[in-house]
């Protein structure tokens, strides 16, 4: 196996082709050109989702948006791997993984238009909803992971993360306790070399990957934005899982094309030549390279045409959604409502009469 100081894992080079890999090769042997071309068009109706996510921001429509581009491989890869009875826990910038779980655009904006803390039933998808709070769900993650193994299933839970992340307490005690009960859980982190401001260097000494080892979990660098790399190495780190091997540790090697949300500005810290480095390894454009190698030269035009439409969808469901009733605010803090919550309730409802305004 690959030592986490090493090149990362590259099974799909940027000039678009492929890169012999005798340990890794039989994760991804069932992908033939056209299911390549499938996840092609994954990437590009998620970057098309990502624009007019911020295209909905700077219009005033949605709050914030976090935009994605330039992960595309690294979350598609991934996600595609997943079986539908595993369970996904994420932070805020994985739209893709939630269009591989089947969220649909219109359940995807509530939170971001601020009409719902949430969009999705996390049962039916098989997601979380996405956590703010930073490495959190990589706790959360375990624990769905060891009650799995106590149930005794075989789904694995998965934790995305981004580097900024790994310096948090959360992802370490995540790790402390998915090595100590051998939970079947991944922990995937996104490295784009940015955590907010701050680069990747000021926090991490040595790749992100060399850590797991420490907790005892073994790990794997792989090139983030190499869809077929990323899928190889979930799929072993799933077949880790569902043996009962315990975890598995992925950094996947990307970088950040945009800010870090819609309200910054990364103009005023990431240097321009940088981003032109990162350019050159697009995860959309290599995989458009080897199947036009393959022969399929309209790929392009057929995945622009899936992913307008989807973008149309997005911005008609987000334009659609009814403005929450006041009261409403109180619907969704527990199952059922306690004493305070309604007392809450009532002291809300009351001063909205005396202001005249609508519950």
């Amino acid at each position: 196996m690959q030592s986490p100081a090493e090149t990362p894992l590259r099974l799909l080079g940027p000039d678009g082709r492929r890169i012999p890999n005798d340990d890794f090769d039989p994760w991804v042997s069932d992908i033939t050109a056209e299911r390549l071309a499938e996840l092609y068009e994954d990437m590009v109706v998620v970057r098309r989702i990502d624009s007019e996510g911020i295209a909905l921001q700077r219009q005033g429509q949605v709050g914030l948006w976090p935009p994605l581009r330039g992960q595309e491989a690294a979350q598609i890869g991934s996600a595609r791997a997943l079986r539908s009875d595993d369970f996904v826990f994420t932070s805020y910038r994985e739209n893709a993984v939630a269009y591989c779980r089947g969220v649909g655009v219109e359940e995807m904006m509530p939170m971001w238009r601020g009409t719902a803390a949430s969009g999705w039933d996390p049962y039916e998808f098989g997601m979380a909803p996405p956590a703010v709070i930073i490495g959190a769900q990589t706790l959360h993650a375990t624990g769905y992971a060891m009650g799995c193994a106590k149930d005794g299933a075989d789904s694995v839970a998965v934790a995305y993360f981004g580097d900024g992340a790994t310096s948090q307490g959360d992802v370490s005690e995540a790790m402390v306790f998915a090595a100590a009960f051998r939970a079947p859980v991944i922990f995937l982190c996104q490295n784009n070399h940015w955590a907010i401001s701050e680069p990747v260097s000021l926090v991490a000494r040595r790749p992100l990957a060399d850590r797991a080892p420490g907790f005892g979990i073994p790990s794997i660098r792989v090139d983030g934005n190499d869809v077929l790399a990323m899928m190889a190495a979930t799929r072993w780190a799933l077949d880790r899982a569902r043996r009962g091997d315990g975890p598995s540790y992925i950094e996947a090697v990307t970088y950040r094309m945009g800010p870090h949300t819609t309200s910054d500005d990364p103009s005023r810290y990431a240097d321009p030549a940088e981003h032109d480095e990162w350019l050159q390894l697009d995860p959309i454009a290599r995989v458009e390279r080897n199947l036009e190698l393959n022969g399929l030269h309209s790929v392009h035009e057929v995945a622009s045409r899936t992913a307008d439409a989807v973008a149309a969808d997005l911005r008609r469901a987000c334009l659609e959604l009814p403005d929450p009733r006041p009261l409403e605010l109180f619907d969704h803090v527990f199952t059922e409502p306690t004493s305070r919550v309604l007392r809450q309730r009532s002291q809300y409802a009351a001063y909205l009469d005396m202001l005249g305004e609508e519950r």
